[in-house]
């Protein structure tokens, strides 16, 4: 497979808020993008979120090199260097997309999912060009948070994994490399089994989300800036983590499906901010303001982890 990378123009299929940081983080990196989203009245908004980011990310938005398209058709498929499909969480709208991607795209160009928790083999099921298919996970808000998981299929060449890391070194970012195509991949994973335990704790009364929330952000959770859970470990001493976990373990949350907490809210359609009320009330001014604190504390979190990044 030649190395189309160095086109230095890429596609992102789908216009939302993953499609456009995504964008950002290219443009930022000097590539060119082309961003399919077949309803245009979604544009104006899309080119304004990518603006936004290309700004976080210290770049001038004045003149970025964007071109918008309605269908994968229009794309000048012999000038891209890479894909990546940024489409709702849904099985079969990915295996259709994928499937009508094969048809156009030429042999050398790479096809990725940012899908959040599909396996890529799922969705690349019965195509034969699965070797070129790959997981680009990236992490909300995609253009301030550096980790990348890089996630190979069943199918997929190594070799090309090992490339799309570089690439995403070259853009900043620091590739997770997934060797096992499972549910969730590697990151949510571990997401899920803390918000297992967390959600369990408010089924039982022991905490309140609120609680829960502060126990992470001004407790261990702050610790995870500086290591991750197994350095952690390696610092406080294993023999330590280990006495807790015999302790710990027999009592932790083990349910194979979401807690009462969580499913009850959705039932009730208390979504979170989209809705007004999750765990939290939400105005749309207080809404914003939470945005807005967020990703500056996300800012402030990456100028301390700058130095251990990509240069």
């Amino acid at each position: 497979m030649s190395n189309s990378f160095l086109l230095r123009s890429a596609a992102i299929v789908g216009g939302g808020t993953m499609g456009t940081d995504i964008a950002a983080i290219f443009i930022a990196g000097g590539w060119a993008i082309n961003i399919v989203e077949p309803l245009q009245d979604r544009w104006s908004a899309a080119l304004a979120r990518i603006a936004q980011s290309v700004e976080q990310l210290g770049h001038s938005p004045k003149s970025m090199p964007i071109r918008m398209h309605p269908h994968i058709s229009e794309l000048p498929w012999n000038e891209l260097g890479i894909l990546i499909e940024c489409i709702p969480e849904q099985l079969e709208l990915k295996r259709s997309l994928f499937a009508q991607m094969e048809n156009f795209a030429p042999a050398s160009l790479p096809l990725a999912s940012n899908s959040s928790s599909i396996p890529i083999s799922e969705i690349s099921r019965g195509l034969k060009t699965r070797e070129r298919m790959l997981g680009l996970h990236f992490f909300m808000p995609a253009h301030l948070v550096p980790a990348v998981e890089v996630v190979r299929g069943e199918a997929t060449d190594p070799v090309l994994c090992e490339r799309c890391s570089g690439l995403m070194r070259s853009l900043g970012k620091v590739p997770v490399n997934v060797k096992k195509d499972v549910p969730g991949f590697l990151a949510n994973r571990l997401q899920h089994a803390l918000a297992r335990e967390a959600f369990a704790m408010i089924d039982a009364g022991l905490a309140s989300a609120e609680d829960i929330d502060a126990a992470v952000r001004f407790g261990f959770g702050l610790r995870y800036l500086a290591a991750g859970p197994v350095l952690q470990k390696d610092i406080a001493g294993l023999d330590i983590h280990c006495a807790a976990a015999r302790t710990m373990y027999p009592s932790l949350a083990n349910n194979t499906v979401p807690s009462a907490a969580l499913s009850d809210k959705v039932a009730a359609g208390k979504l979170g901010m989209k809705t007004g009320e999750g765990f939290y009330r939400w105005t749309p001014e207080s809404a914003a303001r939470e945005k807005a604190r967020y990703e500056q504390a996300l800012l402030g979190a990456l100028e301390l982890l700058k130095p251990d990044m990509p240069s």
